[in-house]
């Protein structure tokens, strides 16, 4: 049969389902709906329905339990990503015990050394000890113990399936010990992955319960006639999901889930970009050189008593929080800021290469309108303007450190960043508009 000339060439698959993520958040959405009609069901369960809705930080932190218990179940048993070469694990290997607990002693020693690092950091840091990040503090003082003594025998466990149990682990523990050669490169490896994980855990952990007990704690029947709460409400439920997903990301590096971090931006650039969009790098906000909302107010104060402008702009941000999360659930168990853990040709990864970077920009330029100022002055707006243009620039340096990184990774990533751009729905449009522009330069 002849392929018309026409026709496009299949997507690159994806190394994660959409099913994943989609299982993920409805574990999360029962447990939501668990915790704020508590009160309602309680009775029914022989609970004692005083406590009210569940707001608390560990009904948040239970909704991490929530969303990752189907996300692994589905993963390991519908998607079989345990039998996977990308794991680096060959079940029938099974080596005896006694030929790996070397390797396994000298690995044991890199993960300790590099966990007291991380908290030596944590102790240094003076912005982990305010109040933002007590809740992630209190949580990785509590695992600590447990994860110290159940590593044990998970990396003998483990190391006897692993096809080179010699990884990068282990490659920081031989330098530390010191009796055998190891691959400075590999310990390079194994301390940017763990600088991210490290790094982004404490911050994820530390925003999931403020989000949680926003949305859980409201009476969800006020919102339903206001436009502007009604949109807050679904805004912060879309945040919710993306925080909750995103932090079960960064917990589950595991290499049996085929979610390890094979590889974290070795490119400063990348850092950089990324760090000045978090704490207690941000530039964008608390009056950082970026700070774009000096003297304004949101859409609701412009568009007030004009009901079907209301909804409208409501809506538009809705849908544009909406596609930021769904960016974060796709990932399913694998997401996490400057690390290499697969490609994603799924969900909102078939429309343009960096939906999460373009949905978040497009919201803060239509919920914040900088350019239009209360004080009245044309200073302020011109500002505003500059410095949220400057944030979007900040944001495609980002988006263009990550593509260097990981089209030097993987010919599956490379493939898919060609397909986009002859295929993409948004980013073939753009590369052609690209081209032109170059041309024109030219």
């Amino acid at each position: 049969m002849t392929v018309p000339a026409h026709a496009v060439p299949p997507r690159p698959s994806s190394d994660v389902s959409s099913a994943v993520g989609l299982v993920g958040a409805l574990g999360l959405c029962g447990w939501i709906l668990f915790c704020h009609f508590y009160p309602e069901v309680a009775p029914l369960l022989g609970l004692d329905p005083a406590r009210g809705r569940l707001t608390g930080p560990n009904a948040a932190l239970m909704g991490l339990v929530a969303a990752a218990l189907p996300m692994v179940l589905w993963s390991v048993l519908v998607d079989k990503v345990h039998l996977r070469p990308s794991t680096g694990i060959d079940w029938s290997l099974k080596r005896p015990l006694g030929d790996v607990v070397d390797i396994s002693i000298t690995k044991l020693a890199g993960l300790w050394a590099t966990w007291a690092l991380i908290g030596c950091l944590y102790a240094l840091g003076r912005w982990y000890w305010n109040d933002f990040y007590a809740i992630s503090m209190r949580v990785l003082g509590t695992v600590m113990v447990p994860v110290f003594f159940l590593s044990v025998p998970y990396v003998l466990w483990l190391d006897r399936v692993l096809v080179e149990p010699k990884d990068s682990s282990w490659h920081f523990g031989a330098m530390l010990v010191g009796r055998e050669a190891y691959d400075p490169d590999k310990v390079r490896i194994h301390l940017r992955a763990w600088a991210v994980k490290g790094f982004f855990t404490a911050f994820m952990i530390a925003i999931v319960p403020g989000g949680f007990a926003d949305l859980v704690g409201r009476n969800w029947s006020e919102f339903l006639h206001d436009p502007v709460l009604l949109a807050g409400l679904l805004i912060t439920m879309m945040f919710v999901f993306d925080e909750q997903i995103g932090t079960v990301g960064y917990i589950l590096t595991m290499k049996p889930l085929d979610a390890q971090i094979r590889s974290a931006n070795p490119y400063l650039a990348g850092w950089v970009a990324a760090l000045m969009c978090y704490p207690p790098f941000q530039v964008m906000q608390g009056g950082g050189p970026l700070q774009y909302d000096i003297n304004t107010r949101d859409w609701a104060f412009w568009f007030a008593g004009n009901a079907p402008l209301l909804w409208i702009w409501a809506a538009l941000l809705v849908a544009l929080t909406g596609i930021y999360a769904w960016a974060t659930v796709v990932f399913g168990i694998r997401f996490s800021n400057l690390t290499y853990r697969g490609v994603i040709t799924v969900g909102p990864y078939a429309y343009t290469r960096h939906p999460a970077y373009l949905s978040k920009n497009a919201f803060w330029w239509l919920a914040t309108l900088p350019f239009l100022v209360t004080s009245g002055s044309m200073a302020d707006a011109i500002r505003n303007t500059f410095f949220l243009g400057c944030v979007s620039a900040v944001y495609y340096w980002r988006a263009r450190t990550e593509e260097k990184h990981l089209l030097g990774e993987d010919p599956k990533y490379r493939a898919y960043y060609h397909w986009m751009e002859q295929h993409g729905a948004i980013t073939a449009p753009l590369h052609r508009l690209g081209q032109v522009l170059h041309r024109r330069r030219g």
